[in-house]
C-alpha cells in the first residue's frame, strides 16, 4: 500500500511541474512581446519543429536569447531577454512555441 502512496505521490508533483506552463500565457508574452518583430503566431512557432523548440528554451529560454543578442537587429529586445520578466515568461513561451511547432499539426490563433 505504501508503495501505492509513494507512487501517487510522484505522479502528483511530476504533473503539476508539467501545469505550471500555460499555452494561453505563452500566447499572450509572444502577442505582447514577440509579434511586433516576428510576426503572427503561426510564421513564429511554424517556423521550426517542437525538439528544435526545446533545444532552444532549454535553460530558461537562454538559447533563444542567445540568438537574438547575436543579432544588431534585435537590439531592441535585448533589454527584455536580460530581464527577469524574460526567465519567467520563458517556461510559457516554451510551452507556446512547442505546441504549434511545424510538426504539431496546430495553429495558433493569434494573427
Amino acid at each position: 500500500m505504501r508503495k501505492f502512496y509513494l507512487i501517487a505521490v510522484v505522479a502528483l508533483i511530476s504533473s503539476s511541474a508539467v501545469l505550471s506552463a500555460a499555452t494561453y500565457k505563452g500566447q499572450k508574452v509572444y502577442i505582447e512581446t514577440c509579434k511586433e518583430c516576428h510576426g503572427g503566431g503561426q510564421e513564429m512557432a511554424g517556423s521550426k519543429k517542437q525538439r528544435a523548440w526545446e533545444k532552444l528554451m532549454d535553460k530558461k529560454g537562454e538559447g533563444l536569447a542567445d540568438i537574438h543578442f547575436a543579432s544588431k537587429k534585435a537590439q531592441p529586445s535585448w533589454e527584455y531577454f536580460k530581464s527577469r520578466n524574460y526567465t519567467k515568461d520563458a517556461k510559457h513561451l516554451e510551452d507556446f512555441l512547442i505546441e504549434y511547432g511545424s510538426d504539431s499539426g496546430n495553429v495558433p490563433a493569434c494573427n
